[in-house]
C-alpha cells in the first residue's frame, strides 16, 4: 500500500509531466495566433489592405479551432478505449510536426494560393492535435490526485497554457527586434522550428507517465465504453452543454486579449509598438503561472462553481474598463489592463476548469465527455473571437461593441456555470454520474 508520501510524489511526477507536455503544445498553437496578427498577413495575404488581410489571417486561424472538437472526438475514443498515454504522445508529436512545417513553408509571392493552403492545412494539424491533447493531460492529473486536492494538481496542466504564451510571445518579442526585412524574410520562422527542440522533451517526459488507477482498473476488467461520445451524449447531455457554455468567456475573452490586442493596440490611432504589447501579455501570463494554481487551490477550499463564477463575473465587469485603458495610449495603463483582466478572469475560470470539467463525467466517457464540452465551446468563443472583433472594429471603427460582446459572453458563462452541478466532492470512479449527485448551491 502506497504511503501519503510516496503518493504525493506520484501526483507531483505526473502533474509536472503533463505541465510540461501541455506547455510545448501551446507553445505551438500560440505562435500561430501572435505570427497571425503580426506576420502572416503580408506574407500569405499581401494582396488585401491591411485590415482585411488580417481578418484572412485570423480566418486561418479560426480553422484550427475547427479542427479541435474533431481532435477530441477522435482521441477522446481512443483515450477512453485505449489509453490516456498513448493519446499524449500521438498529439505532441503531430503538433511537433505540423509547427515545425509552418516554419518552412513558401509564402505568396513564392507559391501563390499554395501557400495559403497549405498554412491552412497545417493548422488544421495544429487544431487536431490540441484538441486531442487537452483531455489527456487533464485527466491524467485529475484522475491520479488525492481525494481533496483535485482542483490544485488538475490546475497544473492548465499552466501550460500562460507558460506557452509566455515562452511564444517570449520567442516574437525577441524576434521583433530584427531589422523588419529580416523578421519577415527569416525571423519569423527560428520560431517555429524550435519547435523540433522542445517536442524531443516532451516525448521523453510523457513516456514516462502511468495511466491513472482508475482507467487502469477499467483495462483490466475490460468495461471500457465501446463508443463513449455517444454514451458520453446519452449519459450526460446537460453537462456537455453546461461545459460549453461554461467555457464560452473563458476562451472567447482569453483569445481577443492575447490574439485580437495585437492587432487594435498597435493601430495607428492607439500607437502602442509590437514589442510593447507582447510585453504585456508576457507580464500577464508569467503572473497566471501563479494565479492558475491558485484558483485551482481555492475550488478545493470553495467549490468549482464560486470560484467559476468569480471570473465570469469579473470578464464581464472589466470588459469596458480594459479597452478605455488601453485607449489611453498609456503604456502603463495599457499592460495594466491587460494583466488584471486576465488575473481576474481567465486564471479565475481556468484554474478549476480541469477539474469541474473531468468531474461532470464518469471514467469511462471521461476524456470523451470533457473534450467535447471543452473543444466544442472553442470553436464559437476562441476561433472566431478575433475575427468577429475585428469585424465589428472595421464596421464601427470603435471599440464598445467589441467590449459588448465580451459581456455576452460573460454572460453566458455565468449562467451556465450557476446551472451546473458543483462537483468538488464528486467520486473520481468508473461509476461516478455527476447527474445523480444532488446539487450543492
Amino acid at each position: 500500500m502506497k504511503t501519503s508520501a510516496s503518493s504525493d510524489t506520484s501526483i507531483r511526477k505526473v502533474a509536472i509531466a503533463s505541465f510540461i507536455g501541455t506547455t510545448i503544445e501551446w507553445y505551438d498553437f500560440f505562435l500561430y495566433g501572435t505570427a497571425s496578427a503580426l506576420i502572416f498577413p503580408r506574407l500569405f495575404f499581401p494582396k488585401y489592405d491591411p485590415l482585411t488581410g488580417v481578418m484572412a489571417a485570423y480566418s486561418t486561424y479560426a480553422v484550427g479551432f475547427i479542427a479541435r472538437p474533431i481532435g477530441g472526438i477522435v482521441c477522446g475514443h481512443f483515450g477512453d478505449r485505449i489509453g490516456r498515454k498513448s493519446m499524449l504522445i500521438f498529439t505532441l508529436s503531430l503538433m511537433g510536426v505540423a509547427t515545425a512545417l509552418i516554419g518552412l513553408l513558401p509564402i505568396y509571392d513564392q507559391a501563390g494560393v499554395w501557400a495559403p493552403a497549405l498554412l491552412v492545412a497545417l493548422r488544421i494539424a495544429q487544431g487536431f492535435a490540441v484538441g486531442g491533447e487537452w483531455g489527456g493531460a487533464v485527466l491524467m492529473a485529475v484522475e491520479h490526485s488525492p481525494k481533496g486536492r483535485r482542483g490544485f494538481y488538475g490546475s497544473w496542466p492548465q499552466v501550460g497554457v500562460p507558460v506557452g504564451l509566455l515562452l511564444s510571445t517570449g520567442v516574437f518579442a525577441l524576434i521583433s527586434t530584427l531589422p523588419e526585412d529580416l523578421l519577415f524574410s527569416w525571423g519569423w520562422r527560428v520560431a517555429f522550428l524550435l519547435s523540433v527542440l522542445l517536442v524531443g522533451v516532451g516525448l521523453y517526459v510523457r513516456l514516462a507517465m502511468t495511466e491513472p488507477p482508475e482507467f487502469a482498473e477499467i483495462k483490466r476488467t475490460s468495461s471500457e465504453s465501446k463508443a463513449p461520445i455517444l454514451d458520453a451524449l446519452r449519459q450526460h447531455p446537460k453537462n456537455v452543454v453546461l461545459a460549453m457554455g461554461a467555457r464560452i468567456a473563458e476562451n472567447g475573452a482569453f483569445y481577443l486579449y492575447t490574439v485580437f490586442i495585437l492587432t487594435y493596440a498597435t493601430l495607428p490611432q492607439i500607437g502602442f509598438s509590437r514589442s510593447s504589447v507582447l510585453y504585456a501579455i508576457a507580464l500577464a501570463a508569467a503572473v497566471e503561472i501563479i494565479a492558475i494554481p491558485t484558483y485551482g487551490w481555492l475550488s478545493d477550499k470553495l467549490g468549482r462553481r464560486p470560484v467559476y463564477l468569480f471570473g465570469a463575473i469579473f470578464t464581464g465587469l472589466f470588459a469596458f474598463p480594459f479597452f478605455w485603458l488601453v485607449e489611453t495610449s498609456n503604456v502603463s495603463l495599457m499592460t495594466l489592463a491587460v494583466v488584471v483582466t486576465l488575473v481576474g478572469g481567465h486564471s479565475a475560470m481556468y484554474g478549476p476548469q480541469a477539474s469541474f470539467f473531468s468531474e461532470l463525467f464518469g471514467t469511462r466517457v471521461r476524456y470523451s465527455g470533457a473534450s467535447l464540452g471543452y473543444q466544442l465551446a472553442s470553436v464559437i468563443a476562441g476561433g472566431l473571437s478575433p475575427l468577429i472583433a475585428t469585424d465589428l472594429l472595421k464596421r464601427t471603427g470603435v471599440s464598445w461593441p467589441i467590449a459588448l460582446f465580451v459581456v455576452g459572453m460573460a454572460a453566458v458563462t455565468t449562467v451556465s456555470v450557476f446551472l451546473a452541478t458543483e462537483t468538488v466532492h464528486v467520486k473520481i470512479t468508473a461509476e461516478s454520474d455527476v447527474g445523480q449527485v444532488a446539487a450543492k448551491r
